[in-house]
């Protein structure tokens, strides 16, 4: 065995346990985002991560089109016909044409996705700021190997 082989062993099981929270992190944060609305009597029938990020896309950079949200967010383009289908049917975003170009459609967002927009924006904002302040313990070279762990798991993930 590898000096170190105990300790790959160790890491992998806070892995697993790591991608585990992560799920339920994605829940409790579709559970606020469903809160939230409900406080403010804004309906919305899908509160997916996905779809809010897909709207986080398209008022980040709006307008954009299905092309450009599927390369930023690294998902398919079918899967962004179907969100942005549903987005439109929620009256979250809107579709146009630019005069030069009648053919490609963009998507900016409308009145009611632009308060989700804002919504998801302040959740995240204090998310983040709780997790820098989290790092604050970590010595510049400690950060730098945890992101190369990170990046190592990104690399070697499964993909799509």
């Amino acid at each position: 065995m590898y000096p170190a082989e105990g300790l790959k062993r160790l890491l992998y099981e806070r892995f697993i346990h790591l991608s585990h929270l992560s799920e339920e992190y994605i829940a409790a944060e579709e559970n606020t985002i469903a809160e939230l609305l409900q406080e403010r009597g804004i309906t919305f029938s899908s509160t997916s991560l996905t779809s809010i990020h897909v709207l986080d896309c398209i008022g980040n950079n709006e307008p954009i089109n299905s092309t450009a949200i599927a390369d930023k967010m690294k998902l398919s383009k079918a899967s962004i016909t179907k969100i942005s289908t549903k987005l439109l049917q929620d009256g979250c975003i809107k579709r146009s044409r630019m005069n030069d170009n009648k053919k490609e459609v963009y998507f900016s967002l409308a009145p009611k996705g632009r308060q989700l927009f804002d919504l998801h924006a302040k959740m995240h904002e204090h998310l983040e700021q709780k997790f820098l302040e989290s790092m604050n313990s970590f010595t510049e070279p400690e950060l730098q190997a945890s992101l190369k762990f990170v990046q190592t798991i990104i690399d070697h993930s499964p993909k799509k």
